[in-house]
C-alpha cells in the first residue's frame, strides 16, 4: 500500500465543543481538556470538558426529545432512512474519519481505513434495516381476549465508550439505540473524543432531530459518573474494563435501578492443537494479539500451544513479531502504532516487568523504543504459568503469553480458569475436537480456525466478569427496548 492510497495526517484540528439539544456549545464551567497525538505526545486541540452540569443539560435535552419530539413518533421506516443517510455520510467522509481516528488513537491509518470504517458503516446500515422490523407478537391467551406485545424504546440512554475503537464502539451503541427510537447522551473516552464529535455533526446533517443525540466529552469520575447515576436516564450502556463496570452497576442501583449493559474485558484463550494448519494458526495468533497494538478486549492474550508443536510455533511467532514495523501511524509500511497514551504505555511496561520478575521467558521486545510517542515493542513471553500476573490480568497491549498443554481436557480446564469469559479460539483440523472445545469454553464468542471475525449481525458479549448483555445483531435490540403486554377484552 502506497502513501497515495492513504489519508494524510491532518495538519491541524480546531478546538471542539459539545453537542447538547442540537446546539454546539462550550461547557458550563468553561473548562477544556487537551487531547494528544499518541505518536508524538503533542497536543492536537482543546476539547470542551463536560461535568455534572453539562450532563444534566444533555439528559434534559434527550428527555424532552424523547417525550415530545418526533423521533420515537415518526414511522420506523423514516428512522431507518435517516440511519441509512448517516451510513452514507460516514462512507463519503471515510478518509477524513480514518485520518482523525488514527491521529487521536494512534492505530495505523491503513487499519482505520480497511477495518474500522467499513465495520462502522456496515453497523449503521444493519440497524437502519432493523428499524421497521422491531415487532411484538400476538398471544393466544385463555378467554375472550386479544393479547399482544409491543417492543417500545427504553427511553433516554446514557452511553460510555472506550478509546480503542472509538468509531466502531460509537456505531455499536448508536445503531440499535436509534433504530429502537431511543434518545441518547454519549460520553466518549477522554483520550479519543474527536471522531465521536465529527460523527455527531454528520448525524445532524443526516436529519437526526435536535436532542436525540447529545455528546458530552469529559472524564469518568465527573461526566461519566454523573451520567451513569442520573435519575432521569433509563438505561446505561458501558464498554470498558471490569472495575469501572462495577462502578457503573453500583451507580445504576443507587439511582433508579436503570437498565445496564456492560461489555468488559477479557483474558481470552487462543488454543493451537498439533493437528492444526500451523501457517493459518500462527498468523491468526499473531493477528489475534497484536492487532490494534494489543488494545482489544477480546485479544488472544493466553496462547495455549500443544507440546508437540510448541517449539516450532514459538520460533515462528518470534520471527513474525520481529518483522513488525512499529512507528508513525500514517506511514504506509507501519503495522503497529503507539499505545493510546503515556498512561497506557507505562501500564503495559509494568506488566512486562512483572512477567520477567515472575519467571516468564522474554523472547523478543519488552521495551519502549527510543524517541517520542507512546510506543511499546511487540513482546513475546514463553514458559508462562497460569498463576503469573501476565496470565491472569488484562494487559491491553502488544504482549503475547505462550503456555504449553498436553491434551484437550487439560486445556479446556485451564482455559476456563479465569474470571473473564469474553472470547476464545481453537485451531484444529478435527471438527469433533473443535466442537467440544467451542461448547465447553465459557466465553461469549468462540472462533474456530479464525480470529477477530466480526459482523454487525453476530452478537458479541461476555460470560462471567466480561459483561452483561450482547451487542450487535438482533440481540442488541433487546438492550434498548421494553416489552409491553396489551390485553384487550373481546365483545
Amino acid at each position: 500500500m502506497t502513501s497515495r492510497n492513504l489519508p494524510a495526517k491532518p495538519a491541524s484540528v480546531p478546538g471542539q465543543q459539545m453537542l447538547i439539544g442540537g446546539q454546539w456549545r462550550p461547557s458550563v464551567s468553561g473548562k477544556t481538556f487537551e487531547t494528544f497525538d499518541p505518536a508524538t505526545g503533542r497536543k492536537i486541540c482543546d476539547v470542551a470538558e463536560g461535568d455534572k452540569a453539562d450532563i444534566d443539560l444533555a439528559v434534559a435535552a434527550a428527555r424532552s426529545a424523547f417525550e415530545t419530539g418526533p423521533w420515537r413518533r415518526m414511522s420506523a421506516s423514516e428512522r431507518g432512512r435517516i440511519l441509512y443517510r448517516l451510513a452514507d455520510l460516514v462512507e463519503s467522509h471515510k478518509e477524513e474519519l480514518a485520518a482523525l481516528e488514527s491521529l487521536d488513537n494512534g492505530k495505523p491509518v491503513r487499519d482505520s481505513l480497511a477495518a474500522d470504517l467499513p465495520l462502522t458503516i456496515k453497523c449503521y446500515r444493519y440497524y437502519a434495516g432493523w428499524a421497521d422490523k422491531i415487532q411484538g407478537r400476538t398471544i393466544p391467551v385463555d378467554g375472550d381476549y386479544f393479547c399482544y406485545t409491543r417492543h417500545e424504546p427504553v427511553g433516554v440512554v446514557g452511553q460510555v465508550i472506550p478509546w480503542n475503537f472509538p468509531l466502531l464502539m460509537q456505531a455499536w451503541k448508536w445503531g440499535p439505540a436509534l433504530a429502537s427510537g431511543c434518545t441518547l447522551v454519549l460520553k466518549p473516552a477522554e483520550q479519543t473524543p474527536l471522531t465521536a464529535l465529527r460523527i455527531a455533526r454528520l448525524a445532524q446533517e443526516a436529519g437526526v432531530p435536535d436532542g436525540v443525540i447529545n455528546v458530552v466529552p469529559g472524564f469518568g469520575p465527573t461526566a461519566g459518573a454523573a451520567l451513569t447515576g442520573h435519575m432521569d436516564v433509563d438505561k446505561v450502556a458501558f464498554t470498558g474494563e471490569h472495575t469501572t463496570g462495577r462502578l457503573v452497576m453500583e451507580a445504576a442501583a443507587r439511582s433508579n435501578l436503570k437498565r445496564v449493559s456492560l461489555e468488559l474485558g477479557g483474558k481470552s484463550p487462543n488454543i493451537i492443537f498439533a493437528d492444526a494448519d500451523l501457517d493459518a494458526a500462527i498468523e491468526g495468533a499473531y493477528f489475534g494479539l497484536f492487532f490494534n497494538q494489543g488494545q482489544c478486549c477480546c485479544a488472544g492474550s493466553r496462547l495455549f500451544v500443544e507440546e508437540r508443536v510448541h517449539d516450532e510455533v514459538v520460533a515462528r511467532l518470534v520471527e513474525r513479531s520481529k518483522s513488525s514495523r512499529v512507528g508513525d501511524p500514517f506511514h504506509p509500511g507501519t503495522t503497529q502504532g503507539p499505545q493510546v497514551s503515556r498512561e497506557q504505555q507505562e501500564r503495559v511496561l509494568r506488566y512486562i516487568g512483572a512477567g520477567q520478575r515472575e519467571g516468564a521467558r522474554l523472547l523478543t521486545g519488552g521495551k519502549a523504543p527510543q524517541g517520542e510517542g507512546f510506543f511499546v515493542e511487540p513482546t513475546v513471553f514463553d514458559q508462562v504459568r497460569d498463576d503469573m500476573t501476565i496470565a491472569r490480568e488484562e494487559i491491553f497491549g502488544p504482549v503475547m503469553n505462550v503456555l504449553s498443554f498436553k491434551d484437550i481436557d487439560e486445556v479446556i480446564r485451564r482455559g476456563n480458569e479465569t474470571m473473564f469469559g469474553l472470547a476464545a479460539a481453537v485451531w484444529t483440523r478435527d471438527i469433533r475436537k473443535a466442537n467440544r472445545v467451542a461448547h465447553e469454553l465459557r466465553a461469549g464468542t468462540v472462533w474456530v480456525n479464525c480470529y477477530d471475525v466480526f459482523d454487525a449481525a453476530a452478537p458479541f458479549g461476555g460470560f462471567k466478569m466480561s459483561g452483561i448483555g450482547r451487542e450487535l445483531g438482533e440481540y442488541a435490540l433487546q438492550l434498548y427496548t421494553e416489552v409491553k403486554t396489551v390485553t384487550v377484552a373481546g365483545g
